[in-house]
């Protein structure tokens, strides 16, 4: 066996890599239990992207530079069932590994007329921006019956172009109807993309929904990642663990000024994350069916890290 003269003393290579493991090992513990954030990582700086914003959530508050807490309880247009306030907001630690996070929390209780709470913050007016690489790494909650957990963008200019003329990106939803009635919940999730002219008989819409081999829900950490470019919108899962992934969601908007037909998609956007609770998604509208938050449980959706990249304009 090749020996490793290590410290004047020999071990077997074995031996070595237990050692350098229990190191390691100790080393993240010893960063959690000091209050150090633990590498935040992604895709990275690659293939011409450089890093131009990001937030990793490992001060003591959310930084107001970056975002603002919705209150409001209009149920986003999708009769949700959640009153968004601030108090529903945190910065903290993760308590499954100790690492600095945004956090959202959904719970059962009245206000402003709704039968639960929740968080929700956006970008806007503070950061937006127009093509580029953007991720997140989310700790989704068990979505059960009636959770609906979102990270996506609006068109800055929602204020003069109304929804949907000033386009929506969702990159990643869960908690749909389709896969509580397969109860595929953990799995199922989607992508989509609305845009133009609301009419009597809707708008623009696409979406592309996929159920992961995987569970989603399992109490770990999952990358989202959007590149946009002038010419398509693609998303993927886990892009870090798996590079050869292919896209869950696609479309192509190359060339495109009509707002009816992709024009939507070429000027600044702003980033959300939020968690919704019931609503035309879920397909529950009585809160006696959310069994996701029953009794005085909450449910916490855990964001890691967001981060934005571009490339060098020629």
């Amino acid at each position: 066996m090749k020996r490793t003269s290590c410290g004047g003393r020999l071990f077997g290579a074995a031996p070595l890599r237990m050692r350098c493991i229990r190191i390691l090992f100790a080393g993240i513990l010893l960063s959690v239990a000091c209050g150090k954030a633990l590498p935040e990582e992604g895709t990275g700086e690659r293939d011409g992207y450089r890093l131009v914003w990001e937030d990793g959530f490992n001060e003591e508050e959310l930084d107001a530079g970056r975002w603002t807490c919705a209150e409001d309880g209009w149920g986003g247009g999708n009769a949700e069932l959640q009153y968004y306030r601030p108090a529903n907001v945190s910065v903290g630690r993760d308590p499954s590994d100790g690492r600095g996070c945004l956090i959202l929390t959904a719970r059962r209780e009245s206000c402003g007329g709704k039968a639960f709470v929740s968080g929700k913050v956006h970008s806007k007016g503070k950061f937006s921006f127009t093509y580029g690489k953007i991720e997140a790494s989310i700790r989704l909650p068990q979505t059960a019956d009636g959770l609906w957990p979102a990270f996506w963008l609006l068109g800055a200019d929602i204020d003069t172009d109304p929804w949907p003329g000033c386009g929506e990106i969702d990159i990643m939803e869960m908690g749909h109807a389709d896969g509580i009635a397969a109860s595929t919940q953990d799995r199922l999730f989607n992508g989509a993309a609305h845009w133009g002219l609301m009419d009597e008989s809707g708008h623009p819409q696409s979406a592309g929904f996929r159920t992961a081999p995987y569970s989603l829900q399992d109490g770990t950490y999952h990358l989202f990642t959007m590149f946009w470019d002038a010419d398509s919108i693609r998303m993927y899962l886990d892009l870090d663990r798996f590079p050869g992934a292919e896209p869950y969601f696609t479309m192509d908007i190359s060339g495109d000024a009509d707002p009816e037909t992709g024009g939507s998609f070429h000027h600044d956007f702003y980033v959300i994350f939020n968690l919704a609770v019931g609503g035309t998604y879920t397909g529950l509208f009585d809160p006696s069916q959310i069994s996701a938050l029953a009794g005085d449980a909450a449910a916490r959706m855990y964001v890691d890290f967001v981060k934005v990249y571009q490339k060098k304009a020629s």
